[in-house]
């Protein structure tokens, strides 16, 4: 059974720093792109960060580079986003993707972060 799941969500004040983690099991994650995306109230799913298979790639969306880092642990089927300079319009669900081709694309059930004063 593929599982996706999120954590390191939560409230954090303009300017502060979150770490996100996605622990994979059900699928050899390896062989996988890997995927951040996000989704505010009223507009669309938004991708954030993606990482090649062996995470010697790395893509970000404009509204965040320089700012978030996606990362990847093979060994322990994880894999990251480091959030810093965080201001409220990053405030959204983020989901953890894993896409292997048209057939298997796998998502999380996200985990929110809010950033506000």
């Amino acid at each position: 059974q593929v599982q996706l799941v999120e954590s390191g969500g939560g409230w954090v004040q303009p300017g502060g720093s979150l770490t996100l983690s996605c622990a994979a099991s059900g699928f050899t994650f390896s062989n996988y792109f890997m995927n951040w995306y996000r989704q505010a109230p009223g507009k669309e799913r938004e991708l954030v960060a993606t990482i090649s298979s062996g995470g010697h790639s790395t893509k970000y969306g404009d509204s965040v580079k320089g700012r978030f880092t996606i990362s990847r642990d093979n060994a322990n089927s994880t894999v990251y986003l480091q959030m810093n300079s965080l201001k409220p319009e990053d405030t959204a669900v983020y989901y953890c993707n894993a896409n292997g081709g048209p057939l298997y694309d796998y998502w999380g059930q996200g985990t929110q972060v809010t950033v506000s004063s």
